[in-house]
């Protein structure tokens, strides 16, 4: 039986861009499909950059959904390469027809989350990265700015390698199954180091909430960098309706610090969400290593709940090194299970949460 084409296009809907996410067939990257008696389905895919580094994806996902067609014995699938006109017509259907300004692409519907702390060493970023991944899992489409520019290391945390793509002037994201991620370190060389003073840092942070496509996310958390310098300051500007999660180890001399990024983030706009502990103690023990109290102290100071109280787990520590999520490589750990009860107290408070209009960059 010969397969039918109609069929065949129906089957390549399901076919998602890994990066896009959104359909071959609505973004007009099919390009070809030829259908011969003997069952044999040739499809030509248009990329958007040679080599992409996802072309597996594509390939698994073609083979298996249209091999399901009734008649088809074999799938073969080609690449090409859009023209620039196609790539300018990809960009103007994700931005919605809107013109290539110097906007927020952010959606307004997006909950933006900055994960602060007064000093570093307090375990900001891996709670980020899984935090990340916990809302995920739970069915969130999620991002992470990571805008910590001189520390920046959720990348190797959650073991994203490939690099951005551009597409005209706009970029698309690294992802990492329906998590997306955009750090300053996809664009430097091995572990260079960040050199740059403040106006350079703000027009890199203003590049990454204009032109990068984050697509309609549910949350996006921010990894700040620690203390109140110009990172800081500059994402109080350009968002100015996010909310704040401040992070503090237990001891005082921590929580002294912390109250330092949770005022700053009242006086740039943002609403504290709440309070997290980090290290509180030792899994296995409960042994306070750094002391204890702290977490609430601060909460208390600032008039916020303290959201959770994260153990010192090695497994932690090991999944991070080894660019994976707690939750993925130990589920029934304590450390996953204190990040997934976070992410559930995130996640319903998310009926407070403020909702302002984004401004336009200057």
């Amino acid at each position: 039986m010969r397969p039918d084409r109609d069929a065949i296009l129906k089957a390549l809907e399901n076919v998602i861009d890994p990066e896009l996410r959104r359909p071959v067939t609505e973004l007009d990257m099919v390009r070809d499909v030829l259908v011969e008696d003997d069952g044999s389905v040739s499809v030509t895919i248009a990329l958007t950059v040679v080599g992409c580094p996802l072309r597996h994806s594509f390939e698994e996902q073609v083979s298996r959904f249209v091999g399901e067609v009734p008649g088809v014995a074999r799938v073969r699938l080609g690449f090409d390469v859009m023209t620039s006109e196609e790539k300018a017509a990809l960009v103007s259907r994700l931005r919605g027809g809107r013109s290539a300004d110097r906007t927020i692409s952010i959606s307004p519907t997006t909950r933006v989350i900055a994960v602060a702390s007064g000093k570093g060493g307090v375990g900001k970023s891996t709670l980020t990265a899984n935090l990340a991944y916990a809302l995920s899992a739970a069915g969130e489409q999620v991002g992470v700015l990571d805008a910590d520019v001189y520390g920046h290391s959720i990348p190797h945390m959650l073991g994203i390698h490939q690099k951005p793509i551009a597409v005209d002037e706009m970029i698309v994201p690294p992802v990492r199954g329906d998590l997306k991620l955009m750090s300053i370190g996809f664009f430097l060389e091995d572990n260079a180091p960040i050199m740059w003073r403040g106006p350079m840092l703000h027009k890199a942070l203003e590049q990454f909430l204009s032109d990068v496509h984050w697509g309609e996310l549910d949350t996006l958390l921010v990894d700040m960098p620690p203390g109140t310098g110009d990172v800081a300051m500059s994402l109080g500007q350009l968002l100015p309706r996010a909310e704040a999660l401040v992070v503090t180890t237990p001891q005082p001399a921590a929580q002294q610090v912390a109250v330092r990024a949770a005022q700053m983030a009242q006086k740039t706009g943002m609403r504290v969400l709440g309070v997290v502990e980090n290290m509180s103690y030792l899994v296995g023990t409960g042994d306070e290593l750094f002391g204890s109290g702290g977490g609430q102290a601060l909460a208390d100071e600032i008039g916020v709940p303290l959201l959770a109280r994260i153990p010192l787990d090695p497994i932690m520590r090991e999944a991070a090194d080894d660019g994976s999520p707690v939750a993925e490589v130990a589920p029934d750990s304590e450390g996953a299970a204190a990040i997934g009860a976070l992410a559930e107290s995130v996640a319903a408070s998310r009926a407070g949460a403020i909702r302002k209009p984004l401004t336009v960059l200057s």
